[in-house]
């Protein structure tokens, strides 16, 4: 499986740099106070699901951060291409490859939603799990998705919302909490996202507030 243009190891291809609060140490420091969320949780097993990659395709992990989603779905028997704009994450994941049986079915790509390297019409399906609020342009990062994608690939895009009182980590992150860090964020509005995968072409079938994993999210799903 090669569909791209992409790193098989850890070293910089410095194309795409993602969101500036996930650069440098403040960023690293950030992610690993969530390591272990990070590295295996309920919802990413979740989003994967609903998704339901199937053996043999190729899918994509946009903002795959250390794995979570990429471990799950390459487990489904999919081919995994796991975009990571930062280089520590992108190491973590290069691990997490080399732990694996199937590792020649994960690849990990130096990119962001933006611009991900990745060969037109290559990914039957993409997802992006709490990485919306990461992408420095919208537009430009739907234009990508539709550019990628197979005829019939599909696409699930999540961010959790951590501004709605009944999500159990609303203390933590919602918005009276973000006030008090540098780590400020918009929330998603999926009415703006479905709008942009409409003008790229896609067929949006849903964009709204639903429940995944039991907690509140802002959930897009939409197909080429």
């Amino acid at each position: 499986m090669d569909p791209m243009t992409a790193d098989h190891s850890p070293e910089e291809r410095n194309h795409a740099s993602g969101h500036g609060h996930d650069q440098g140490l403040k960023g690293m420091m950030r992610y690993l106070r969530f390591g272990r969320e990070m590295w295996s949780s309920e919802i990413n097993e979740a989003v994967v699901a609903r998704l339901a990659p199937q053996p043999g395709e190729t899918v994509m992990d946009i903002g795959a951060g250390a794995g979570a989603g990429t471990m799950v779905a390459v487990n489904s028997g999919a081919n995994v291409v796991a975009v990571e704009p930062t280089s520590y994450m992108r190491r973590v994941l290069w691990f997490r490859r080399l732990l694996q049986r199937v590792q020649d079915r994960v690849t990990v790509v130096d990119g962001s939603a933006e611009s991900t390297g990745v060969e037109s019409g290559s990914i039957d399906a993409a997802w992006a799990m709490n990485t919306m609020h990461h992408w420095t342009n919208l537009e430009a990062g739907i234009g990508e998705l539709a550019r990628v994608l197979a005829p019939g690939g599909r696409v699930l895009l999540v961010d959790e919302d951590f501004d709605d009182p009944s999500h159990p980590d609303y203390e933590r992150f919602g918005s009276k909490a973000r006030e008090k860090h540098s780590h400020q964020f918009d929330t998603v509005d999926p009415s703006v996202v479905a709008t942009e995968l409409r003008r790229a072409g896609l067929t949006v079938h849903f964009a709204g507030g639903d429940e995944i994993a039991g907690r509140p999210a802002i959930v897009i799903e939409a197909s080429a």
